[in-house]
């Protein structure tokens, strides 16, 4: 392949599971690293900081720093500070990643003692798990009828882990907009304003750049309608079903990440 001169790569399911190297993906990232390629982590995750992220994957032996991390709550950040300047927003979200969130006012968490009287002008949905719960999401609901915004970090169905597939906020999100007939605005994967913020912090061209990802909708072709050469793999969260069904054809599909050097030629 010519003409790619930086690569963006999800996470989850990509180069781990469960936070845990897959097979050939440190050797890989080494090879990318070796050649000079610029590359960006790019990650709907929602449940570690931007540091934490790059202190875990920097164990597990992936040549990577926090400033190659680009996480959906630092994009939902930059948003709120420039959309929502100073509103009161209510955090859902499994994983504590306020220190990603600078410049956010953040209440306090229903449940702890330190709510907020005031109403929250924006709900803002991370990743779910325990804090998904019927009371958080009913309190979203009620805040969502007396005009509160809606911004979610993603909209992902569900993740691999471990012990399989995971319900994730996609799972929850449509019934909240439908029943408070809202629309939420999506931050992380798939809007085109997260994908033109990584293009920016590597400083290339969508046509130069390449995306690697385990979701076909979100990652692959998502980064495809942006401009981007999308690579599908077939670990993490891919199913032959779903590669099947979706709306679009990836421009490449490998078995697994440790595959990409050999087709950008590296090796």
């Amino acid at each position: 392949m010519k003409g790619i001169g930086a690569v963006l790569i999800d996470i989850d399911g990509v180069l781990t599971v469960s936070w845990k190297a897959l097979p050939g993906t440190v050797a890989a990232m080494e090879g990318l690293r070796a050649a000079g390629l610029p590359l960006v982590l790019v990650t709907n995750t929602t449940s570690r900081t931007r540091a934490a992220v790059a202190g875990r994957l920097a164990g597990e032996g992936f040549p990577v720093g926090v400033d190659d991390i680009l996480t959906a709550p630092a994009v939902t950040a930059a948003y709120l500070r420039a959309h929502h300047p100073q509103a009161r927003c209510r955090l859902i979200n499994s994983g504590d990643v306020r220190e990603d969130l600078t410049g956010v006012t953040l209440m306090g968490e229903e449940g702890t003692g330190e709510e907020d009287r005031d109403a929250p002008e924006v709900i803002v949905l991370g990743g779910a798990g325990d804090a998904f719960g019927y009371p958080a999401l009913n309190s979203a609901f009620r805040d969502l009828q007396r005009g509160a915004r809606l911004v979610a970090m993603h909209r992902n169905l569900y993740w691999r882990t471990a012990d399989g597939l995971d319900l994730d906020t996609g799972a929850f999100l449509p019934g909240l907009e439908r029943a408070a007939g809202v629309e939420a605005t999506v931050t992380g994967k798939p809007a085109a304003a997260f994908f033109a913020t990584a293009l920016a912090h590597l400083g290339v061209p969508a046509a130069e750049a390449l995306m690697v990802g385990d979701d076909i909708e979100s990652d692959v072709l998502a980064a495809q309608r942006c401009g981007i050469t999308g690579v599908l793999v077939r670990t993490g969260k891919y199913l032959p079903e779903t590669h099947r069904a979706a709306d679009g054809t990836p421009d490449h599909v490998l078995d697994s990440f440790a595959e990409l050097p050999g087709l950008l030629g590296l090796r």
